[in-house]
């Protein structure tokens, strides 16, 4: 066969297979499309793509660099030219043409002061003139900044698309708000557990360190050891969250200083199954359970009795649980503490209860089991796999010389 019709051939096949590659290339980019969904579908999905990706920088106390990498996803979102986020009294972030910042920062403060959206034409620029609109952002009551969107043309979409984005930044601060007074009321309330702790507990702690100090100086420095390791723990500054073992060898420190004021009277039973000991919990959730149990379980019974501490592994829980064998609790009582009354003298109880819901949904709250003179049993249950928490990651605070002890 001559060479050029060999030649001739051998391009024929390989245009037939670059014809067969194309086809397939095409047919998957048509199936492709059609998976994707009609064209305002994908708009609808591209959009909320970059919600969620703006949504994470604009929660919580926002930062220059949250302020700019929200800008970006916003002015995708507007397809604006430029885009600025101008929050009072805060970060001033520019995406697109940074020459622009003082004509924006001066829309918004028009915006913020008026409460409605301006819309400026011909905005001086340095390679000429660009149309505007700012719309103010309102969380509640007080306006709060402003988005500033520049185009060539604006028109009425622009200015009502700049609007609803403006209102949804809006939602997206007040979320934030909440969420740093819900951090601001754990703190407050790990505070009150602390406040409760400290005028009962220490001044009894320090009567019997001082009780000893004459007739058992070892027994009496080895109290003062105890009460610091507590005390350590107890009032440490960091740390929403700790362990199982951790609370525990801080309950062992409590119970040894309550021991040496009620001798013989205060018995306890341990059952600690090995497993959960890293299970992360929020920081004093059981020691205020063991504390309520002595306090007003055991310490009025005459000839005193035995606190049952326990810990299980149920699967996908930790489920640990604080039982005493002393006088109890009207369970119209427990009810009304739980449900949000006034805590009276079980403030631990209620305190405990409202964080483990906050934390981990009403499902997680504490369960009571009581009646007048039957002792009372206080069940809590954990998750074990908690996403963000490991005991690893938590800040287990100044352990000092808890370190190295044994759990109880």
């Amino acid at each position: 066969m001559p060479e050029s019709t060999l030649l001739a051939a051998a391009a024929g096949v390989v245009a037939g297979a670059l014809a067969v590659g194309l086809v397939v290339l095409l047919r998957r980019l048509v199936v492709q499309s059609r998976e994707l969904g009609t064209d305002a579908e994908q708009a609808t999905y591209q959009t909320l793509h970059l919600a969620s990706r703006a949504a994470k920088h604009l929660s919580g106390d926002m930062t220059e660099t949250d302020a700019a990498r929200a800008a970006k996803q916003l002015r995708a979102m507007l397809g604006a030219d430029t885009l600025a986020l101008v929050m009072a009294g805060g970060p001033v972030a520019v995406d697109g043409d940074e020459t622009l910042v003082s004509a924006a920062e001066r829309l918004a403060d028009e915006a913020v002061a008026s409460g409605r959206a301006q819309v400026e034409r011909r905005v001086p620029a340095p390679w000429g003139e660009t149309d505007a609109v700012a719309a103010p952002i309102r969380a509640g009551d007080e306006v709060v900044g402003a988005v500033v969107a520049f185009a060539p043309r604006v028109r009425a979409g622009l200015v009502r698309a700049t609007g609803e984005v403006a209102e949804w930044v809006a939602a997206q601060v007040e979320l934030g708000e909440l969420d740093a007074s819900r951090a601001a009321l754990a703190e407050l309330e790990v505070r009150a557990l602390r406040a409760q702790i400290s005028p009962h507990f220490i001044y009894n702690s320090l009567n019997a360190i001082a009780s000893f100090i004459n007739t058992d100086p070892a027994k009496a420095r080895e109290l003062v050891l105890e009460f610091a390791d507590f005390t350590r723990y107890s009032f440490r500054r960091h740390g929403d969250f700790t362990t199982v073992a951790e609370e525990l060898r801080s309950i062992d420190s409590y119970l040894k200083l309550e021991r040496a004021r009620f001798g013989d009277r205060l018995k306890v039973t341990l059952q600690i199954a090995p497993e959960v000991l890293s299970t992360v919990i929020p920081f004093l959730s059981i020691q205020p359970l063991v504390e309520n149990a002595v306090r007003h379980g055991l310490e009025a019974k005459e000839g005193g009795g035995r606190i049952t501490i326990t810990a299980e592994d149920r699967g996908a829980d930790a489920e640990i649980t604080v039982e005493d064998d002393g006088v109890g609790i009207d369970p119209a009582v427990a009810a009304e503490v739980l449900a949000g009354g006034t805590p009276g003298e079980h403030v631990g109880l209620r305190n405990v209860d409202a964080r483990l819901r906050q934390v981990y949904g009403d499902e997680h709250g504490l369960v009571v089991e009581t009646n007048v003179g039957a002792g009372t049993l206080v069940r809590m249950r954990v998750p074990k796999s908690q996403p963000g928490r490991s005991a690893a990651s938590v800040d287990l605070g100044a352990r000092g010389e808890a370190d190295g002890r044994l759990v109880p």
